[in-house]
């Protein structure tokens, strides 16, 4: 009993310094920067196991108890994997031109990428060629982090270049809801058409829908 009562403050100051750390780093720690910071393993898989950080991919975890919003799971996986960017169907959710709800977030990485995975949430990889995954990524600075994610009309122009893998349904979807924005911009939608090699196949719907 003795020895428990000595070894519990111990612990806490360690999970103590461990919260410090996260908080310090935006609710996220790397394996290698809490070893610098002279976090021993054994400490880290103690506040995995008291529900205070959860692992997101081996050597990245983020804390628990922090002031995430509905977005932390994008920045979650954009810190995973700096290449990723948040694409097609979730990029349609994140910008509210759609009504569907995908189970799996959509992100796009370069195709030389070395496949991966992350714990949560689920992912479904796009391994998009240069010329296609380049052109259109906006960062988005929130307070936990930055969101990768491809802009309005490079997302609907990649719906209708994905459009036999993933439904024309919804990527007329995701048009319609585009052009119905005040800030909707015909001629930017055709340039991002045309990266996309979707132009002679979209612009008919985009006349037959403005008139």
């Amino acid at each position: 009993m003795f020895i428990c009562l000595e070894y519990e403050p111990h612990i806490k100051d360690k999970m103590d310094q461990i919260v410090r750390f996260f908080k310090k780093h935006g609710g996220y720690g790397r394996m290698q920067d809490m070893k610098v910071a002279k976090i021993h393993t054994r400490d880290i898989a103690k506040a995995v196991s008291n529900n205070l950080i959860e692992k997101i991919k081996p050597g990245l975890y983020k804390l628990i108890d922090y002031p995430w919003n509905e977005n932390s799971s994008l920045i979650d996986i954009c810190h995973a994997n700096k290449a990723t960017v948040i694409c097609l169907s979730s990029a349609l959710r994140y910008y509210n031109l759609t009504t569907f709800n995908p189970s799996e977030v959509t992100v796009a990485v370069p195709h030389n990428t070395d496949r991966f995975k992350i714990k949560y949430p689920p992912i479904r990889v796009f391994y998009f060629p240069n010329a296609f995954y380049s052109p259109g990524i906006e960062k988005i600075q929130i307070k936990s982090g930055t969101i990768r994610v491809y802009n309005k009309e490079k997302t609907v122009c990649d719906m209708f270049r994905y459009r036999n893998k993933l439904g024309i349904d919804i990527a007329l979807e995701g048009l319609k809801s585009y052009l119905k924005l005040k800030e909707a911009n015909i001629n930017k939608l055709s340039k991002y058409a045309e990266v996309c090699q979707v132009k002679t196949v979209m612009m008919p719907y985009v006349k037959a829908i403005v008139g």
